[in-house]
């Protein structure tokens, strides 16, 4: 570094430093409060489903889904891509806390057949599943925050990719043939795909102002994440 380049570092316009650090104050700030409802909104889904299994209600639930699992798959993807185009547009705060909040109500009862089949024949692929996801969500995340990449190419992936589910899941209604395990790991792939670009947007481009919406964003992801993991475990176990 050449003296007059020293120099301008060491006399560099100090508003604009303390602009750039009162930026970066606001992402870390905005990142904190976004895992912060992440976490609480995993925390509803899970004491929602202990209140069904509590009550008998997902008993209910479960004749109401059943012979129908295509149709909880189905309504499963297309409640994601719901969700991430509401996290990505709306921007009012209380819309932002009722899309939550719905979302997580929604997952809630679409998980209850596959929690209620895994706790009958299958009782430790739940806390296993649920292991392996947090693992995989937590490496997926240190990828994004260490390497600072931006994963912003991954939106079309996972547009295309749960596009390509749904049609699989409607030729698999037409056609009476099951989605087995390959299926399966692919939408576990597009659940990492989905990690991906919802971490490393929220690192750089979600308004410091929707980390709701953006927490919205990730619990679809872990939630597809857990989802297809739990399926792969109730496979082996077949």
């Amino acid at each position: 570094m050449s003296q007059y380049q020293r120099y301008q570092q060491q006399f560099r316009d100090p508003v604009a430093v303390g602009r750039g650090r009162a930026q970066t104050a606001g992402r870390e700030k905005f990142i904190v409060r976004t895992y912060n409802h992440l976490f609480l909104a995993i925390l509803a889904f899970a004491g929602i489903e202990a209140g069904l299994f509590y009550t008998g209600l997902n008993e209910d639930v479960l004749r109401l889904f059943a012979g129908n699992s295509l149709l909880v798959i189905g309504a499963f993807v297309i409640s994601g891509m719901l969700a991430s185009s509401v996290a990505h547009r709306v921007e009012s705060r209380a819309m932002q806390y009722l899309a939550l909040g719905g979302y997580v109500l929604a997952n809630a009862l679409i998980f209850v057949p596959i929690l209620t089949i895994a706790s009958v024949y299958a009782p430790g692929a739940i806390p296993s599943a649920g292991m392996v996801t947090v693992l995989g969500f937590a490496a997926l995340t240190g990828v994004v925050f260490y390497t600072r990449k931006d994963f912003s190419f991954l939106r079309g992936v996972v547009i295309f990719g749960s596009i390509l589910a749904l049609v699989a899941i409607g030729a698999a209604y037409l056609f009476n043939f099951a989605l087995g395990v390959w299926f399966s790991v692919a939408m576990v792939g597009l659940a990492g795909a989905s990690i991906l670009f919802n971490t490393s947007a929220i690192m750089r481009d979600y308004p410091e102002d929707r980390y709701v919406a953006a927490s919205l964003a990730l619990f679809s992801s872990v939630a597809m994440l857990f989802f297809y993991i739990l399926r792969l475990f109730l496979a082996g176990r077949d």
